[in-house]
């Protein structure tokens, strides 16, 4: 675990692990647009929480005029966690498939903010977010931490702590890079 300061009130926390394992007030999904499940993160956080996670999802409403779709790209959307989550919350946001990263950080970025916006506005206080679109999306790992750790350092007031838990050494080397170079260890 690595430590840094991302406001004078905010720590970034890094750890290499499961996200399902967190207690705090919410994790955050790397969801798709249907919010329906699917695999990699998503897969885990649903199988953790059980079908009542699943019946949360399907309660929000589509966005009009796009029936499959109840969080478009860059957007956050908020339930309860349920099972053997540890985490208060689920927040929802779905990631860019990569294809540049002109085009891609922009709403990498929003994803990012999006959910610590929908934090705040829950009165939460602690986040933990996986490596949102590192997996099948296919976001290179540098690209993706320096945007994930600029976008909270942004975007942190109002919060304790935002976690980030790492599946793999690889994923975690990156974010621990991206935060040595952007900010101050603590």
């Amino acid at each position: 675990m690595y430590s840094y300061r991302l406001t004078p009130s905010t720590r970034l926390i890094l750890r290499r692990g499961d996200i399902t394992t967190f207690a705090g007030d919410a994790i955050v999904n790397a969801a798709n647009e249907r919010m329906l499940g699917g695999g990699g993160v998503d897969g885990a956080i649903h199988w953790a929480a059980g079908p009542q996670l699943l019946d949360a999802c399907r309660a929000v409403p589509p966005v009009a005029g796009q029936p499959d779709v109840r969080c478009p790209t860059g957007e956050a959307r908020i339930t309860p966690a349920f099972g053997t989550l540890q985490a208060q919350h689920v927040i929802h946001t779905v990631g860019p498939v990569f294809r540049t990263e002109a085009a891609s950080a922009p709403l990498l970025s929003s994803a990012y903010r999006s959910s610590l916006q929908l934090a705040r506005e829950h009165g939460l206080k602690t986040v933990a977010f996986p490596a949102i679109s590192c997996g099948v999306y296919g976001y290179p790992l540098g690209a993706a931490a320096r945007t994930a750790v600029s976008t909270c350092k942004q975007a942190a007031d109002g919060l304790e702590a935002i976690s980030f838990y790492l599946f793999g050494d690889t994923e975690f080397q990156a974010w621990n890079e991206a935060a040595n170079e952007l900010l101050e260890p603590e």
